[in-house]
């Protein structure tokens, strides 16, 4: 980030133009302005100066100013590369959509507000400076870029170190802590093993946490980074979520490096990233597959008879198979830091990307699967957590009992027993509670954190077992992401050290979501935290907040909704819903909301066409359900009955959705419809001993003559 200038701005502002969208943008220039004429916050076109210009290679991007304070990122950037590689170019950061000024991806909007999302990445000791109660940001940094201090912390005693006249015997050289991972790490080849080992654990992890700062996809919820201390103190991490990974955990979305290396076994082994690449160019410390030979023994793995492909063809090199590459923002490479082992028969059963059609384009995933059982016999026995999550992720039969196994095995990567642990369902189970419990006392703070937030899913009573332990966490995140569970408990179950827990907790999640006021999701939390509590006032100026900050963010009319119906003020309810809709169309989740305020207010059949609105959405399975059920209470069974069936063909183990088949085919007298369906509720269930009671009660009347 830098101001613009003749030696700092790549692109031409010299009369170009870039239409998208159905709108054409200018980029000139008036003296020492570099100025561009796009579509502002209204839609109308408008000249902008460029206050910063934002990145290298491959791209530049160019930083606008709005009122309030805020910087934002315009979503027409300038290709940098080479004409040859076919750079030189402006290009939009979402071709494939159609983002127009009413969209939340518009560089007006949220989503390309600077002083949020790029500038503590970007710039060296940053403070986000906003008000909310003027909504405006006064974001200030030590330096514009990233500097020494960005990962080694204040530098002024390390000068005092430096002018010492024998500084040999300070180690952290004037630093709050030690960025030496590299060096403090000697590894070496045990005998004939070909991967080498470390002599001694590494001291900290402190290099990868500092580094995975930026590196990670996250957020940022406390304003004050310790240098050296855990970065779950002061940032959220994803998991591994639908839609960011892969089932199998490979980068999907724009996850950056940190979620990925947590997952490998280099991560496991004590490699830390100065192993690989020098910190302050990020070039890495030997060429090519050089790298990788400082602890894999090249006469083991550098060799054909490992490969299988030519020496120093692209298949040989040990990036194309371990760490594939895919195009984030248009043009910009990136490597998956998981280091996996190349599993094309997992494309075949589960359809997640395989390294080996990176090259092999014209080739099916079935080829490419054989040819790996040829080279390794053993490769399609190796455990993999991928079937796990990705039944997790449909819900499928026996989902749960091989997440709970999954939650409960020490020797995965602690990032994807969290994401297990997240993607347990909400039916309280042994399977669940079991897993639950010993997840809250496991030594990683990423599946501490994932029980925290998964509190909700047990019953009040294993709450106030659990919840304890959790508020009282020594890591941040696992603290706050606590506080929704418990600030729901009823007041009179709360009382001596676990009130004074609980509220010394509550003050800590407001302060961060006040730290994130200026996003609608803080707010929307806030809300629902002061709802728990009982202010409804205070919920609903949240929600109306978090409404106005972004428009565009369903979830705060459906809570301001529920809280209007609450408190007795149905009709105000349907209103912010309808607002809603006009403002975000075709949203499932407003639709459904807007349903349920009609069926209160005994509108049926208005209420029928908003829930069929939300049972078009193909990935909530409660949403064909409701509807199903209000098909059903109309009379028009067939209706319903088809409505469920196409629900479960695409979420075959919702258990609403097959106990409502079977009680509508009981209804019709339908026993053997009845019993199909009893017997996939029995699977979904297995160890349901009311429900394979009603099986056998089923099987009996279908048997008797």
């Amino acid at each position: 980030m830098i101001a613009p200038g003749d030696r700092s701005v790549a692109a031409p502002f010299s009369g170009t133009s870039f239409s998208y969208g159905g709108v054409t943008s200018r980029f000139t220039r008036s003296g020492d302005q570099f100025i561009v004429r796009t579509d502002g916050p209204d839609g109308a076109l408008t000249d902008y100066p460029v206050a910063y210009t934002f990145g290298v290679d491959p791209l530049q991007q160019y930083l606008l100013r709005l009122p309030g304070g805020r910087l934002q990122a315009l979503s027409i950037a300038w290709d940098t590369r080479p004409k040859a590689q076919g750079g030189q170019r402006w290009f939009h950061l979402y071709p494939a959509e159609r983002v127009d000024h009413r969209d939340v991806l518009h560089w007006t909007g949220p989503a390309q507000n600077w002083n949020h999302m790029c500038a503590e990445c970007h710039s060296t000791n940053v403070q986000k400076g906003y008000a909310a109660d003027r909504d405006t940001f006064d974001t200030r940094w030590s330096e514009v870029n990233v500097s020494c201090e960005a990962c080694h912390g204040p530098g002024s005693r390390h000068i005092e170190w430096a002018r010492q006249k024998s500084p040999a015997g300070d180690r952290q050289k004037g630093f709050v802590f030690s960025l030496d991972g590299r060096s403090r790490m000697a590894w070496s080849f045990d005998g004939d093993r070909p991967i080498a080992r470390p002599a001694a654990p590494l001291p900290s992890r402190s290099e990868v946490e500092t580094c995975g700062r930026c590196h990670s996809r996250r957020s940022q919820i406390w304003p004050d980074y310790e240098y050296g201390r855990p970065l779950a103190d002061t940032h959220r991490v994803a998991l591994l979520e639908e839609g960011l990974y892969e089932a199998d955990g490979q980068q999907l979305d724009e996850v950056y490096e940190y979620g990925s290396f947590l997952q490998s076994k280099m991560y496991a082994a004590g490699v830390t990233c100065s192993n690989c690449h020098n910190p302050h160019s990020g070039a890495l410390v030997v060429p090519a597959n050089g790298v990788c030979a400082q602890c894999h023994a090249p006469a083991k793995y550098d060799t054909s008879a490992h490969h299988f492909h030519k020496s120093g063809s692209a298949g040989a090199a040990c990036a194309s198979c371990h760490m594939p590459v895919k195009n984030y923002m248009v043009v910009h490479a990136r490597r998956d830091h998981g280091f996996r082992i190349p599993r094309p028969d997992l494309t075949v059963s589960l359809g997640v990307p395989n390294a080996c059609a990176s090259c092999h384009r014209d080739k099916p995933a079935t080829w490419a699967a054989s040819a790996v059982s040829r080279w390794y016999p053993d490769a399609a026995h190796r455990p993999s957590y991928a079937p796990a999550i990705a039944a997790g992720r449909r819900q499928l039969p026996g989902a749960d009992s091989a997440l709970a196994a999954l939650v409960n095995d020490r020797s995965a990567p602690a990032i994807i027993r969290a994401t297990a642990l997240s993607l347990l369902t909400p039916e309280p189970t042994g399977t669940t509670t079991a897993a639950m419990e010993a997840a809250v006392r496991d030594a990683e703070t990423l599946v501490r954190r994932a029980a925290a937030e998964r509190l909700a899913i047990v019953d009040v009573q294993t709450r106030l077992q659990l919840g304890p332990r959790l508020l009282a966490d020594s890591v941040r995140t696992v603290r706050i992401e606590s506080v929704p569970a418990m600030a729901a408990v009823p007041p009179a179950l709360v009382s001596g050290d676990l009130r004074k827990t609980l509220d010394a907790a509550i003050s800590e999640y407001r302060a961060v979501q006040q730290f994130g006021a200026d996003r609608a999701d803080s707010n929307v939390n806030l809300g629902a935290l002061e709802a728990d509590l009982g202010n409804a006032q205070a919920a609903e100026a949240a929600y109306r907040r978090a409404i106005r900050l972004q428009p565009q963010y369903a979830p705060a009319y459906v809570n301001l909704a529920d809280l209007l119906r609450a408190t007795a003020r149905e009709e105000d309810a349907e209103r912010v819903l309808r607002e809603g809709l006009q403002r975000i169309p075709d949203v499932a989740q407003l639709h459904y909301a807007l349903g349920l305020s009609l069926v209160r207010q005994k509108r049926t059949a208005d209420a029928l066409t908003e829930f069929h609105q939300a049972a078009l959405s193909p990935d909530d399975a409660r949403y064909p359900y409701v509807y199903a059920v209000a098909l059903h209470d109309a009379g028009r069974m067939d209706d319903a009955m088809r409505t469920l069936a196409e629900a479960q063909r695409r979420h075959p183990a919702d258990r609403d959705i097959l106990q409502a088949l079977v009680t509508y085919a009981m209804e019709q007298r339908d026993s053997a419809a009845a019993l199909k369906w009893a017997h996939a509720l029995e699977r979904a269930a297995p160890n349901d001993r009311a429900l394979a009671a009603q099986v056998r009660e089923l099987e009996q009347r279908l048997n008797t003559p």
